[in-house]
């Protein structure tokens, strides 16, 4: 039996992939290239429909990682109960940082300045003018605090805000200062001016940010969810929207990608991106990085980087 690498990216295009292992390209085709059943690291194609990235799971007898390009792994935690026990999952810490930290300011930039409303003034070709909200002196709650949340209060400090508070799973001490546990959101909530989500989803975070959530939240601040869109309650957030108490920026939804017609659209102070905040032109070096480390290390029987869970076992997260 051959051991099989199922890369994403053509492994022509990676330099320094070790040697030993054979190397299968495939982003998500019809065809496989090769028997799934001598697959032995699946690399997850990027930015699939789950139907494509879950095809090959129950076919993958002999599959020791399972490796995704992205965050999160709720695309491919479906798919483990066709694996058998030891197979280890990593997700791509490290990849999306820099990107998703990015588009995390952008759409808080956006949003308190009000650049849709003058882009949509620059098409009918009228000068608008006005007072804005400045991202200065605002208090500012992260709720997800992994590499994510850390790399976007990275960015945060240059702009001058007054407070950051921080949210996990559970508590613990960061150089910056202390992160709070989740039983702690209500007591955050009333502070913060913007609100940030940048957790994982799973069922201890879908729909955290539920009525009662949004209903802590001061009148004026704004809720920005670069996460998953199951994170927030759709229904329970367009109420508030309609009230104009609070605003958004998503760059995910529930249901996404988010149909014509939907009232997210159109819902008053609400600014929607298409779930871009991983994939930029910083995404490609970083994920073949990426991919050289791990292999690396799995072809060296070394310790991999970025253990989520291991199948048949209790699931070990990593700290958010």
């Amino acid at each position: 039996m051959s051991a099989d690498v199922w890369l994403p990216i053509p492994p022509d295009d990676i330099e320094g992939l070790p040697e030993g292992p054979d190397y299968h390209f495939w982003n998500g085709e019809v065809d496989f290239p090769a028997d799934p059943a001598d697959c032995v690291y699946y690399v997850v194609p990027y930015m699939k429909p789950l139907d494509v990235v879950l095809r090959p799971m129950p076919h993958l007898s002999s599959v020791e990682v399972v490796q995704t390009l992205s965050a999160g792994v709720d695309n491919v935690t479906p798919g483990l109960r066709h694996l058998r026990p030891g197979v280890r999952l990593c997700n791509a810490r490290g990849v999306h940082e820099a990107s998703t930290a990015e588009l995390t300011l952008t759409l808080v930039l956006a949003s308190l300045r009000g650049i849709p409303d003058f882009v949509r003034a620059q098409d009918k070709g009228e000068w608008r003018g006005g007072f804005r909200p400045s991202l200065a002196d605002k208090n500012v709650l992260i709720v997800g605090y992994g590499s994510i949340g850390s790399a976007i209060e990275d960015r945060l400090v240059p702009f001058e805000v007054a407070r950051v508070a921080r949210v996990a799973r559970s508590a613990r001490t960061t150089e910056r200062g202390p992160v709070h546990p989740l039983a702690e959101l209500p007591a955050l909530l009333p502070e913060a001016d913007v609100v940030i989500l940048s957790t994982p989803l799973d069922e201890t975070t879908r729909h955290l940010a539920d009525a009662d959530f949004l209903a802590c939240m001061k009148d004026g601040a704004l809720l920005v969810n670069v996460a998953r869109g199951p994170v927030v309650d759709t229904k329970a957030l367009l109420a508030e929207l309609e009230t104009g108490r609070i605003t958004a920026a998503l760059d995910v939804t529930d249901p996404e990608p988010l149909p014509r017609g939907h009232p997210l659209w159109q819902a008053p102070g609400v600014l929607v991106s298409p779930h871009v905040g991983g994939p930029t032109s910083a995404f490609l070096p970083r994920a073949k990085r990426l991919l050289v480390d791990q292999l690396n290390r799995y072809v060296n029987q070394e310790p991999l980087r970025n253990v989520i869970l291991t199948t048949g076992s209790e699931n070990a997260r990593t700290t958010e």
